[in-house]
């Protein structure tokens, strides 16, 4: 099975990036994760996204906040599925990192999710590997049919609550 690579511009994501691993590790989907600053460790960033292919990544997933140019750096050196993470902080709250990382030129697609959005970028990053993983393609199915069970258990509860 292809790994899922994990940059994050900063230990700060930390709390966000936990999420996604432990969506990936439920899965069973190997990761490997570093930080990497677009602006800070621009060669360690581009060298990791060059290399990712041949070193058995199948899809990156990229955390950042504030000017978040980190999903974008990564994306211009791979043509691998990248899913960016805008992370809360600054002025904004993370309205900027989330603009930052949708606003991507023609030719460098990013793939992005909500603001501290770890665990659905584990999950867009499952479907991209379970495209050619029958058995992973299960998992999710199997995730998505237990999720399913708990909402309609509360459902059916939800009137005794009241």
């Amino acid at each position: 099975m292809k790994k899922v690579g994990i940059i994050m511009g900063s230990d700060s994501d930390l709390p966000i990036v936990k999420k996604a691993t432990d969506m990936l590790k439920a899965l069973d989907i190997p990761f490997e994760a570093h930080v990497y600053s677009a602006h800070r460790t621009p060669v360690e960033a581009r060298d990791f996204a060059l290399n990712a292919r041949s070193n058995g990544f199948g899809a990156i997933l990229a955390f950042a906040g504030m000017a978040a140019h980190l999903a974008g750096a990564i994306a211009a050196n791979t043509t691998l599925p990248v899913i960016g993470v805008p992370c809360k902080g600054g002025a904004q709250d993370g309205m900027d990192a989330l603009l930052s990382t949708v606003q991507m030129p023609t030719g460098i697609p990013v793939a992005t999710v909500a603001i501290n959005g770890g665990a659905n970028a584990a999950l867009l990053a499952a479907q991209i590997l379970a495209v050619t993983d029958a058995e992973l393609a299960a998992k999710l199915d199997a995730k998505r049919a237990s999720d399913a069970k708990a909402v309609l258990e509360k459902d059916a509860s939800i009137m005794e609550r009241l």
